[in-house]
């Protein structure tokens, strides 16, 4: 084996292969466009992963069609994903892990999304951090990023941190993958735009942004601090007319790179505080930022203080999702279950609410877990007779607190003291 693979014109090994493989299937997700799905893949995989090694590492690897779906977003427009195959995914993922060694070194401190040991939190706390320390943030949105990132200017990109071949190979034909439809059309994708959902679209999109933007920025405004997530982004400046020069430069350099910042949705925001004076009303003073709302909020200092602070919390657009999540489950018709049951049911959901929305001021959570609360009423009234026969959800509801208080290990947001 090693003699045949040492022949190869690339060095992808089967080891690689299989060891993407693993992390593919540790991941999850649908088939693509020809129907194979993971199960499948992992019970033969011999006849399915034998192939992709071969083409790999002989150059002959060419990605089938990416599967368009369309997911509807909170303000009634859609985030086009792409799904490839679960084949075209271990492909990927062999050359996402070798991509990632080389390019890991060179990212900047303030770049989160999508990297290890770097997470959604960290950002969150740096960009509180700096919201005290600076008082003004520039929060940007790039209109239509992953639609619009330019095919050669990605490739120079690539090509300043790697030569190697088949790494450049690969990802030309990944950035030109035609685009399957719901209707089963094709389209072409020739120079620009790169199906969100890949899995080598997030290490893409960190490497072209850190070109673009988080290299640049250590450059031109080194003493600007900023958090990038994605292409999510925040910057943090000391007053309103340096933040406006640095809004027009980012700006331009954006467009420099066939990028636009959305006209509507960037703005300046105004971090008011304690200690902190404004001789007029700025437009905005909050903003949003991986599901949470930074804004002026009371907080509490060590010495058990309370002050007027600029601090995140659960945003009102989380909020809906997760009541959008609890209407669509309907779990209060689920009357052939146990109480027991279900908590295996949605215990998972909750935790990741919890760990997620509750690490910066969980008691926001309080809106949430009402509603949660009631729809969980609404679940005894329709499987207890004794409640039904009185009429009034009420009672259904007393009875759910005095469970809740006897009995809190059942649901994870009982255990922190959301009980009404």
């Amino acid at each position: 084996m090693n003699l045949e693979e040492k022949s190869r014109p690339y060095p992808i090994t089967k080891e690689q292969v299989w060891e993407a493989f693993k992390l593919v299937k540790s991941k999850g997700g649908s088939p693509g466009v020809d129907g194979i799905t993971i199960n499948e893949v992992a019970n033969h995989a011999e006849k399915h992963l034998y192939p992709v090694w071969n083409r790999l590492s002989s150059g002959s690897y060419f990605p089938p069609a990416v599967k368009r779906v369309d997911i509807p977003k909170g303000d009634g427009s859609f985030r086009s994903l792409g799904i490839p195959t679960v084949k075209d995914r271990v492909a990927q993922m062999v050359v996402t892990k070798e991509l990632e060694e080389i390019l890991e070194p060179e990212f900047s401190d303030n770049s989160f999304g999508y990297r290890p040991n770097k997470n959604a939190h960290q950002a969150i706390e740096q960009a509180r951090t700096n919201c005290w320390k600076y008082a003004w943030v520039i929060d940007m949105d790039i209109k239509g990023f992953f639609d619009n990132i330019d095919h050669g200017l990605m490739i120079r990109s690539l090509r300043h941190y790697t030569d190697r071949k088949h790494i450049v190979t690969y990802v030309k034909r990944w950035l030109k993958a035609p685009i399957q439809l719901e209707d089963g059309s094709l389209v072409k994708n020739e120079d620009r735009g790169t199906p969100q959902g890949g899995v080598i679209s997030p290490l893409l999109a960190n490497l072209f942004l850190h070109v673009v933007f988080d290299k640049w920025m250590e450059e031109e405004f080194p003493d600007l601090p900023f958090e990038r997530y994605a292409d999510d982004i925040i910057v943090h400046v000391g007053n309103e007319k340096y933040a406006r020069l640095a809004l027009r430069r980012i700006r331009a350099r954006f467009e420099e790179c066939k990028l636009e910042l959305h006209p509507k949705k960037t703005k300046l925001v105004y971090c008011n505080r304690k200690g902190r004076n404004k001789k007029r009303e700025a437009k905005h003073k909050e903003f949003d930022f991986l599901g949470h709302t930074f804004r002026t909020r009371t907080v509490q200092t060590k010495d058990g203080k309370l002050i007027k602070g600029f601090s995140p919390a659960i945003s009102k657009k989380s909020m809906k999702k997760i009541v959008k999540e609890c209407f669509r489950l309907k779990f209060h018709r689920w009357t052939h279950m146990g109480i027991h049951e279900m908590s295996k049911v949605l215990a998972p959901k909750i935790k990741g609410w919890i760990y997620y929305y509750g690490r910066f001021n969980k008691s926001s959570l309080v809106k949430v877990f009402k509603i949660l609360n009631w729809r969980l009423s609404k679940w005894i009234y329709n499987k207890y007779k004794r409640f039904k026969k009185r009429k009034v959800l009420w009672y259904a509801r007393n009875w759910m607190r005095e469970i809740a208080a006897d009995f809190s290990y059942i649901f994870p947001h009982w255990q922190h003291g959301f009980t009404h």
